[in-house]
């Protein structure tokens, strides 16, 4: 009885992983699809017509807040997932100082950092609050 108990398991934990696995993927891919358009919306010119203060930085939260709870549900791990996150405001502020009537900010990149760090922790105490049910 125990011999076959324990076959059984191996089955059931690989399909745990499976489906897993096949959700990170899922998380993976939607963190690239949203830097895509974070670059495509940093691309566009400014023409006066964007979110006055202080709701650009809302948004600007909220855009780097998403991105860094896709990557932690995507790598499972808080340090890449808020690092990422991080560099790639660094590298689209960078961009957008190219991009005619945008400028780089030091409060739109600490509101990148801080909607980042949120983000990816906020999705670490998701994974904890998945993981406690039944």
């Amino acid at each position: 009885m125990l011999a076959w108990a324990s076959m059984g398991a191996p089955a059931e934990g690989m399909g745990w992983q499976k489906e897993r696995s096949g959700k990170r993927g899922l998380y993976l891919g939607l963190a690239l699809g949203w830097m895509g358009v974070l670059w495509l919306l940093s691309s566009q010119p400014a023409t006066g017509a964007g979110l006055p203060h202080p709701w650009d930085k809302a948004a600007h939260f909220a855009a780097y807040a998403l991105l860094g709870f896709l990557w932690r549900r995507g790598l499972g791990r808080f340090r890449p997932a808020f690092l990422l996150s991080a560099l790639y405001g660094v590298v689209d502020e960078g961009h957008q100082s190219f991009v005619p009537g945008r400028e780089v900010s030091f409060w739109d990149l600490l509101a990148d950092f801080l909607g980042a760090y949120l983000g990816a922790r906020g999705a670490g105490r998701w994974e904890a609050l998945r993981g406690a049910r039944p």
